[in-house]
């Protein structure tokens, strides 16, 4: 397994919230058992007390987002420092789960916690699985969604570092936001030659994700 697998985990915590919209699903000891996934055996040691500090990882994971957002890698880094000195885990090479057609294992590198509770061990997994994607991408991979008020995390593994939206739906979302309001623009500007035709057609919205200048300045 990749070690940038892992910070998938940091982006699902994060994405229990919408404080915009004042959603929050995390709310009960499944919700957090949810989040591990197909890691049945450490979701099984999350008890109700976990509820609450699962809430507290994911508020200062979210200011790890929020600072590489604005441009402060500076910043970014030593929030996540200091989770990933909190919550440390021990690379490991494992071949379980994964064999080969002579049965072999395929040998992979592995994140091992050792948690003192269920949230110690996905802190530390989500900690040292966003550093991973950091390091390799760039700060600047590290997102929230430009459609308000989603502003849910991501990471962006476009290849120009064009990525401004969580999914497809946000991206499509804020497209047609953006056209209709060109529209009522156009509509209060007295004397403007109505568009027809190819020039018409050419200002519909896209559902594509849509792309920003690279670098951190284009956000």
């Amino acid at each position: 397994m990749e070690l940038a697998y892992y910070s998938d985990y940091a982006v699902r915590l994060v994405n229990t919230e919408e404080p915009a919209r004042g959603k929050d699903s995390l709310t009960s000891v499944e919700a957090v058992r949810e989040l591990f996934g197909v890691n049945q055996s450490a979701a099984r040691r999350a008890t109700d007390t976990d509820v609450t500090r699962f809430r507290s990882v994911r508020a200062r994971l979210r200011a790890v987002f929020e600072a590489a957002d604005k441009g402060d890698e500076t910043l970014a880094v030593d929030l996540l420092n200091s989770l990933l000195l909190e919550f440390p885990v021990s690379p490991q090479i494992s071949g379980h789960d994964f064999r080969d057609d002579d049965g072999r294992p395929l040998w992979h590198m592995h994140l091992a916690d050792h948690p003192s509770n269920a949230t110690a061990g996905y802190a530390a997994i989500a900690a040292m699985g966003l550093a991973f994607h950091l390091t390799e991408y760039g700060v600047d991979r590290l997102g929230l969604c430009e459609a308000a008020p989603c502003r849910n995390a991501y990471l962006d593994t476009s290849t120009n570092r064009s990525r401004r939206y969580c999914s497809d739906r946000c991206a499509t979302r804020a497209n047609v936001a953006a056209y209709r309001a060109r529209k009522r623009l156009e509509a209060a500007r007295p004397g403007l030659p109505e568009r027809t035709g190819r020039a018409a057609d050419s200002a519909q919205p896209s559902s594509a994700q849509g792309e920003r200048r690279p670098g951190l300045s284009g956000r």
